[in-house]
């Protein structure tokens, strides 16, 4: 779509939840090919005034056949390697650069992991951290056979971080409620990025200790909570 002699200018919704653009129709083509811009990306058309979803544009028409008919699936086969715009689903790594994102694929190893499936299992050594690029899983601890779910985990999101740092065995499992995508970074390759791309580096760390924070705070709480029932006596 055109007004006047201007070419149309696109705006596109991140899963960061930030707003990419403008951008022309060719560049937002692209975009669907690096697999930056998905069937379910809204996009904002300047010249229509709204928001839409990607695959209801018309313009785009055609264009997600395949990606509307199949989740995200990626070929896990060694030495595959995820497109640098498919990376931009990873919330983290939304501020970093294509060809930052280029190099950073060559540190990340796709693993695609079947519906019901268990990633690893509480009690596991800890040797690696994942990202979600496709489908959802959940963490959960089983005692007495009975399942509390401690968090659920989408795309974009990550989880095992810590073992990147204490080396330590998993505190629960985590298992794939779908048929999921995720991008694993080992504890080998996370050393030696930080030996040879400090910069990609930095946002795994911020990350991670946002994630600490996160869980000292929530601990704080719960801890609080206890010494007030412990003071009222409702034990």
């Amino acid at each position: 779509m055109e007004t006047g002699n201007a070419p149309e200018r696109y705006h596109i919704w991140g899963i960061d939840h930030a707003a990419y653009g403008p951008v022309e129709l060719p560049t937002l083509i692209e975009w669907i090919a690096d697999e930056r811009v998905l069937a379910d990306t809204w996009v904002f058309a300047a010249g229509a005034g709204e928001w839409r979803l990607a695959k209801h544009l018309p313009e785009l028409l055609g264009r997600f056949n395949q990606a509307v008919a199949a989740p995200v699936v990626m070929d896990a086969a060694p030495g595959a390697r995820p497109k640098p715009g498919s990376l931009r689903r990873i919330k983290i790594f939304a501020e970093l650069s294509d060809p930052q994102l280029a190099h950073l694929a060559e540190f990340l190893e796709p693993v695609s992991v079947p519906q019901w499936k268990s990633v690893f299992v509480q009690g596991d050594s800890g040797d690696a951290m994942y990202l979600v690029l496709g489908g959802e899983l959940r963490a959960r601890v089983v005692v007495n056979e009975k399942e509390t779910i401690l968090s659920t985990f989408e795309v974009g999101e990550f989880f095992g971080d810590m073992a990147l740092f204490d080396h330590g065995t998993r505190s629960a499992d985590v298992v794939a409620n779908q048929q999921s995508t995720l991008l694993k970074l080992s504890l080998t390759n996370f050393e030696r990025m930080v030996k040879e791309a400090p910069a990609l580096a930095t946002p795994i760390l911020q990350a991670a200790v946002r994630t600490m924070s996160a869980r000292i705070r929530a601990d704080n709480k719960r801890l609080a909570r206890l010494n007030q029932q412990f003071a009222a006596g409702n034990f």
